[in-house]
């Protein structure tokens, strides 16, 4: 067999495919068969030479969709020149403004009919994002005075359940009234905490993407 000399290309090739079958399929309706199917032409042997399984390819899928996400959130996490609620605040607006989010809720996937790619999701939010990115902003927040809460690491766990989880309309396939709704109870208990960090252009962020999910529905 001839070697490949773009491993790269057909790696992103994979993945890029595994995706788009992950979303409108779901994970547990995907097969390794139906990977190589729209592969144009490349092997059972070219995945098998990347991926050992098909877990492999839905941990990478998670790890290249949370890159980019993961580096914003570093990159806000390292300033130095906001407290840490404008930290939280910046958090949220470049999280919910960033233009590919269209795209995502324009192809929603149907998270009932894949719970495992959900659970991915959530492993990855709560074991990684949440105690590297958010915690140490919450503990820079109580040290500077600008966050009042005696639980840290709770308060972290919360915020990052209600924001990715609670409020996703592709999880519970919330209309968008019912997603405004639990916008403003997010706003709300934020507020309880002093944290005044969901504001009128977030809000109305959130219901484009709310509507944008639903019409493709």
């Amino acid at each position: 067999m001839a070697r490949n000399k773009h491993p790269e290309e057909t790696v992103n090739l994979i993945l890029d495919v595994a995706f788009q079958l992950f979303m409108e399929k779901g994970y547990e309706h995907t097969s390794i068969q139906d990977i190589i199917n729209h592969l144009g032409g490349l092997s059972k042997g070219a995945i098998y030479h990347h991926f050992k399984s098909k877990e492999d390819i839905i941990a990478a899928v998670i790890d290249r969709m949370t890159e980019e996400s993961n580096q914003m959130l570093a990159k806000v996490r390292d300033r130095d020149d906001l407290t840490g609620k404008e930290k939280l605040k910046a958090i949220f607006k470049e999280s919910i403004l960033r233009p590919v989010q269209e795209d995502i809720f324009t192809v929603a996937p149907n998270f009932s009919n894949s719970p495992r790619l959900l659970f991915c999701i959530f492993r990855e939010t709560m074991d990684e994002a949440a105690p590297d990115y958010i915690l140490p902003i919450i503990r820079q927040g109580i040290s500077d005075g600008s966050i009042q809460t005696d639980y840290p690491e709770e308060l972290t766990e919360l915020v990052m359940l209600a924001a990715n989880i609670w409020m996703n309309p592709m999880i519970f396939d919330d209309t968008v009234e019912e997603s405004y709704r639990k916008f403003m109870v997010f706003r709300q208990m934020m507020e309880g905490f002093g944290l005044d960090i969901v504001d009128e252009e977030l809000l109305d962020r959130l219901q484009e993407l709310a509507f944008i999910y639903q019409k493709n529905r």
